[in-house]
């Protein structure tokens, strides 16, 4: 008798001492929300490890995983590289027979990812190269640096370049995961496992690391409040001058501050503010690039552009186009699920 269990996608998380325990608990609930839902078993998580047994997680608990070279690659399977502490994803890249397997597995596997620092493990194994890849905002320089062959995206959230997919750390992995599901399951079950899972919003992989509410809550009692009133009025001038006086503070101190306390100028907080306002009215909205470009306090259709380019390296429209749920909505409709060969032979 054919077991039900056969009909199921395999995620197989791969974990190792150290690792981030939400980084692979996360997408793992993620997906086996989605088979509870279903009533049927749609996916079957497998955490696996070099050597297999129980792992450490860096919250302290041990995690049992199955051994990696019991695993036999298929076409139907996910595979995620867990991040961790710098210390445990340094030996983990150093596990030559961890990357072995992850090589063999790369052409076989319906997509292959990682979360958070994971990336570094995938890199080292060459699978990133001439990909665009996310990882953790503070190591994206030190990714970049490492392994000069991966386009480095500093800003999504998560990225899906062909069949590997990667995120930028902890939470976003959750983001990611149900963006997989989307992909082999129609939206209502992934807005009704987002809604399981109490998420407060299911995030786009467009979406920065540094969101608009993120900056405007980070920095002290005095720099907090400015960049916050900033953030609601976009569409004043905002000047460096008109800012420090808010946090009542010279414009030199406010400048340090910045500095100091959110790691960048005021003049680039607001282009990070202006540009995720834009990024959500183009995704949102159909409102034109001239009346979204005032929204963002911006001049005009054309320095919407020069922000978008800078920051996003494609065109308001080229960005709408890729992005805008309408857009999402109408291929996801039309388009019919590709067999497992010919995701793997195609370039997204």
């Amino acid at each position: 008798m054919r077991d039900r269990r056969d009909d199921a996608r395999r995620v197989i998380v791969v974990v190792f001492d150290g690792m981030q325990s939400l980084d692979a608990t996360g997408p793992a609930e993620v997906f086996a929300s989605a088979s509870r839902i279903a009533s049927k078993p749609l996916y079957e998580v497998i955490v696996a490890s070099h050597g297999g047994g129980l792992r450490k997680t860096t919250a302290g608990y041990a995690i049992e995983t199955r051994a990696l070279a019991s695993l036999r690659p298929t076409e139907r399977d996910t595979v995620l590289v867990c991040g961790g502490e710098a210390a445990a994803v340094r030996a983990a890249v150093r596990e030559r027979a961890l990357l072995a397997w992850l090589v063999r597995a790369e052409p076989i596997v319906e997509r292959i990812g990682s979360v958070c620092s994971g990336a570094f493990v995938l890199a080292a194994a060459g699978l990133l190269d001439h990909k665009r890849a996310a990882t953790h905002w503070s190591a994206c320089a030190l990714l970049a640096e490492l392994r000069p062959a991966v386009k480095v995206d500093r800003e999504a959230i998560f990225v899906e370049d062909g069949r590997t997919w990667t995120s930028a750390g902890v939470t976003t992995g959750i983001d990611m995961a149900l963006a997989m599901i989307e992909r082999d399951h129609p939206r209502a079950l992934v807005d009704e496992v987002a809604a399981r899972l109490v998420l407060y919003a299911r995030r786009p992989g467009f979406q920065s690391q540094w969101s608009d509410a993120l900056v405007a809550q980070r920095g002290s009692a005095l720099v907090a409040p400015a960049v916050e009133w900033a953030r609601t009025h976009l569409q004043s001038k905002l000047s460096v001058e008109s800012l420090a006086r808010r946090a009542a503070m010279s414009v030199r101190t406010f400048h340090r501050r910045c500095a100091s306390e959110l790691g960048t100028t005021p003049a680039r907080v607001v282009a990070q503010l202006r540009i995720e306002r834009a990024k959500t009215l183009l995704s949102t909205t159909d409102l034109s690039v001239k009346q979204i470009a005032t929204h963002c306090g911006l001049r005009d259709g054309a320095q919407l552009a020069r922000l978008c380019r800078r920051a996003l390296g494609v065109s308001p429209v080229e960005f709408r186009g890729r992005f805008s749920r309408s857009t999402s909505d109408s291929q996801l409709a039309s388009s019919t699920r590709p067999s497992a060969s010919s995701v793997a032979s195609s370039k997204r």
